[in-house]
């Protein structure tokens, strides 16, 4: 989990938050106070972001030692307590707000992946996140996604081809987008899987008797109509839900027999776990 990258991201968080001093507690506690903190739960969910909180104090002062008491993925409830930080009391204080930052947020992602992945039991149907993460925390908010139950969709514009509505209304039409991403790959020499994104029977009709895809995106299709082209694919290829699916309609496209839903609300329009930092 601690790599240069994860470094990088927390020392920005840490310039953004701090500037040139933490003049609160610069102005009324000397470093050689020491102390120890407690980090609680005050909300029912499941945690995400432990080694995430725990460097954040390591960067503030290499001095401080902290203890987790919880493992990323366990289920917590109000009261039950994450870790504990001890070392000098201002480098607590001046870490203490990203670090929570941080563990709030991913927890917040993995309580609502855990909760809706919840929702598809018993059904084959797996729940992929999307890109709309926030900037610079991609990996880390994937990685509560799948800490949470759920699978991670590709990681950025590199991993994958993704054709969706602009790539082919700029490409011409679906014939000429997949044609050109297969003469792409081949002058790149690049071993990518591809999908294709549908807006309606029409389009997929045309994706069928053309192929050359691994996975179709059902996009903005009904549950009822979803299922009809479902069947139509007839496992050819993968297929994947999307657009505007929310907990409450779920289940109900996952019982099409999709194979993936993705739910970009996942990392975008998430609350945060309340999590606090007190005095021990």
């Amino acid at each position: 989990m601690i790599t240069p990258i994860l470094d990088e991201l927390i020392q920005l968080a840490l310039r953004e938050d701090v500037g040139d001093g933490d003049h609160s507690t610069l102005a009324c506690v000397p470093y050689e106070f020491k102390g120890k903190a407690k980090m609680l739960a005050k909300a029912e969910g499941i945690v995400c972001g432990i080694d995430v909180a725990k460097r954040v104090f390591e960067l503030v002062d290499p001095n401080t030692v902290v203890t987790p008491f919880l493992a990323d993925g366990d289920k917590i409830k109000k009261g039950d307590l994450i870790l504990t930080v001890e070392g000098a009391s201002a480098s607590i204080l001046t870490a203490e707000r990203t670090a929570l930052n941080f563990i709030q947020r991913l927890s917040g992602i993995a309580t609502k992946t855990n909760y809706m992945t919840g929702l598809l039991e018993g059904l084959h149907t797996q729940l992929l996140d999307t890109r709309k993460t926030t900037p610079n925390m991609r990996l880390l908010e994937k990685y509560a996604v799948k800490t949470g139950g759920g699978t991670n969709h590709r990681i950025g514009l590199y991993d994958m081809i993704m054709l969706k509505d602009n790539h082919i209304d700029f490409a011409g039409g679906i014939k000429q987008a997949i044609e050109r991403t297969h003469q792409y790959l081949k002058e790149k020499n690049k071993n990518l899987k591809i999908e294709i994104e549908v807006r309606n029977m029409e389009e997929l009709e045309e994706v069928m008797s053309i192929g050359g895809v691994d996975r179709i995106m059902l996009d903005n299709f009904s549950p009822e109509l979803l299922k009809t082209a479902v069947e139509r694919i007839d496992g050819k290829y993968e297929t994947e839900a999307s657009g505007g699916i929310t907990e409450d309609t779920l289940r109900l496209y996952a019982q099409s027999g999709v194979d993936f839903i993705s739910v970009g609300a996942l990392t975008h329009h998430i609350k945060s776990l309340d999590i606090s930092l007190v005095s021990a």
